[in-house]
């Protein structure tokens, strides 16, 4: 006990000294980046509500990650694996190698006329051409825009018209397990309804699929990577180093902004504070570079520190190859895996027993971070048992860039409360309110806001929309960013994420969390998946209507099991949660990062018109869930 007293302390005096004094804290954490010139302010705040962090600083990015290594010595040392089992392929580049890529390639862009503050929209796949855009776009302070491959043109388009491109990088064609989707004819629609036209597209021919150029504005790859060196140029810490628009938006997307300054401190922070890494070691986030968690710790967090950063083109999950994980953890030495729940419930369902897990060498593996979307116990349990490894649950979004509540590895592990159970990170500074802007008390939730400022490596602002930024994020509750999750924080001051605010459904006039039930309905031994979203009902408002998708194999009556889990969820909760519906499916609709799609099941249940969401893995899913639904009468009103 002792020796668990004295590690809680160490989170704890770092924690507050990170609210007590932000620019000491703060500051300190900035000499583990490569400046040019020294900030005059660490943290200003005269723009209130737009708070910057590391004025009057000069630095590159693009420095920071590659070219430092090289100088201090370290320039053959490994920085990026790519593993490609979709096209048989595996290479590994050292720090000096990435380095001379990015810069010739950044010069082939100078030559297009991309300079300082231009934007670059890259819309390519897992490869490692689309690492080195990002870091030659950061080389000569261009702001880049990545845009997940295989988008539809409607939503490429959107964000073309918003970001103004000079320049656009693709590929050919990206490869889904043994089906290649040509990008192409999705970006040529997508600049023909888009009010911006880019002046060229830097296209990558792969050889899966080939792609028609378009004379006098479209070049291959390989004639944008011939040439000079290009050396850094020093931006403002406060500059723009990238736009990432948010997934599901409709009508104007928002373009979440972020710095060059405070998002290399925050993040170097994180591989050291939260991921218990050292420099040289090997970290795997099993993410894409098209969401934030490949922007963060695909490219820049695990370069910038030092570490070896695998980039896995292909399913992890699944056929063709179930222990896909293991396989990659085992081959390429990996010390730390980074993934979202809902990748270990598809595991569990397909290899309950981890069979797969014991044909591989996983000695050297020593922590498990998950995020992405509410953690289940069972799921973490699982995980625990199999693995023999610290299994941390850690909450953050689009928007942060890092996280705002984790286990913090580096600083020592604080025992872990299994249920996306996590603690504050240093500089948010974390309360939950009712919907009146009241404290509510330990146990009691609420709505999760975090007190202006936010730390470095959050969003700035919205890309050319301050006033979006203020209504969508400042305005609720002045002074705080609104979140949008709900949860609570208990009596050690752990926070607990229940969900999205509207997860949370009203019950004849009772607040009951979703992720509640879908914990109740997770710990049933032949559930593998589950989700719960609220429902329209005549009398009540709203109901609970769940949604479960059963481990391979099970052979107990499915009746009997929809029986047990209603019981579960009113032995749990109580009769007050009205649970009294679950529906047994086939898969649940998730987007390409993973993340279930709730919103669209509450609409198909409730016979809503709606729009195929642009970010779903496979549309065919919805008409699985419409048949499931009509068996048991759902939905309830007329389409």
């Amino acid at each position: 006990m002792a020796g668990r007293g004295k590690i809680r302390s160490i989170y704890e005096s770092v924690y507050r000294q990170s609210l007590e004094d932000p620019r000491g804290f703060w500051g300190a954490c900035a000499g583990n980046v490569a400046w040019n010139r020294v900030w005059d302010e660490v943290l200003d705040a005269s723009g209130d509500p737009f708070f910057r962090w590391f004025t009057g600083g000069v630095l590159n990015t693009c420095h920071n990650c590659l070219d430092i290594h090289v100088e201090e010595g370290r320039g053959s040392a490994t920085a990026l694996i790519y593993d490609s089992p979709v096209t048989g392929t595996t290479r590994a580049y050292t720090y000096r190698e990435l380095r001379d890529l990015v810069a010739r390639f950044a010069g082939g862009l100078s030559r297009l006329g991309v300079k300082k503050g231009d934007r670059v929209v890259i819309y390519m796949p897992m490869v490692p051409e689309t690492v080195i855009g990002m870091l030659a776009c950061a080389r000569i302070g261009a702001i880049h825009s990545v845009v997940f491959g295989g988008f539809a043109s409607r939503e490429l388009a959107a964000r073309i018209s918003d970001a103004r491109p000079k320049v656009i990088l693709a590929a050919s064609c990206g490869i889904e397990v043994n089906r290649v989707i040509p990008y192409k004819p999705l970006l040529d629609e997508a600049i023909r309804i888009s009010s911006v036209k880019p002046d060229h597209c830097v296209i990558l021919q792969r050889p899966q699929e080939k792609a028609l150029l378009q004379e006098g504005r479209d070049i291959s790859w390989e004639a944008c990577s011939t040439g000079a060196e290009t050396p850094c140029v020093p931006v403002a810490a406060t500059d723009p180093l990238y736009i990432l628009y948010t997934s599901g938006t409709t009508g104007t997307p928002k373009g979440v902004v972020r710095d060059n300054g405070g998002h290399l401190v925050a993040l170097i922070w994180s591989m050291k504070n939260i991921y218990g890494l050292s420099p040289g070691e090997v970290f795997w986030a099993a993410s894409d570079v098209g969401w934030v968690v490949g922007h963060s710790y695909i490219v820049y967090g695990p370069l910038a520190y030092g570490c070896t950063s695998i980039l896995y083109e292909g399913k992890s999950v699944g056929t063709p190859d179930p222990g896909a994980f293991w396989r990659v953890i085992s081959e390429h030495n990996v010390r730390v895996l980074f993934t979202a729940p809902t990748a270990f419930r598809a595991i569990k369902r397909e290899d309950p027993n981890g069979r797969y897990i014991r044909d591989y060498d996983l000695s050297r593996f020593r922590m498990l971070f998950l995020a992405g979307e509410r953690c289940d116990p069972d799921t973490l349990h699982w995980a625990e048992e199999r693995l023999k490894v610290p299994v941390i649950d850690h909450w953050w979004q689009t928007e942060t860039g890092w996280s705002i509540g984790a286990n913090a590895a580096g600083l020592g592990l604080l025992p872990v409360k299994p249920g996306s159970c996590t603690k504050a990170m240093p500089g948010y500074d974390i309360r939950v309110l009712n919907d009146h802007g009241e404290e509510v008390p330990p146990g009691v939730t609420g709505n999760i806001v975090i007190r202006l400022p936010l730390p470095p490596g959050c969003l700035t602002t919205l890309w050319q929309n301050d006033s979006d930024y203020q209504k969508t994020y400042l305005s609720e509750y002045p002074g705080f960013y609104l979140t949008g999750d709900a949860g609570f924080i208990d009596e050690d001051r752990y926070l607990w994420i229940m969900g999205r605010t509207d997860d949370i459904i009203n019950t004849a006039g009772h607040r009951l969390s979703t992720g509640a039930m879908e914990e109740v309905l997770a710990a049933h031994p032949d559930v593998a998946e589950c989700a719960v979203t609220g429902v329209v009902d005549e009398i009540k408002g709203e109901i609970p209507l769940g949604f479960i998708v059963l481990k391979a194999g099970v052979k107990h009556d499915r009746k009997v099991i929809l029986q047990e889990l209603v019981q579960m969820v009113r032995a749990k909760i109580g009769p007050i949660a009205s649970f009294k519906v679950a529906v047994i499916v086939r898969r649940l609709p998730k987007t390409r990062s993973g993340k279930i799609l709730r919103g669209t099941l509450k609409k198909i249940a409730d016979g809503e018109d709606y729009r195929v969401p642009a970010t779903i893995d496979d549309p065919g899913t919805l008409d699985e869930i419409r048949e499931d639904l009509a068996a048991i009468g759902y939905p309830r009103r007329p389409g």
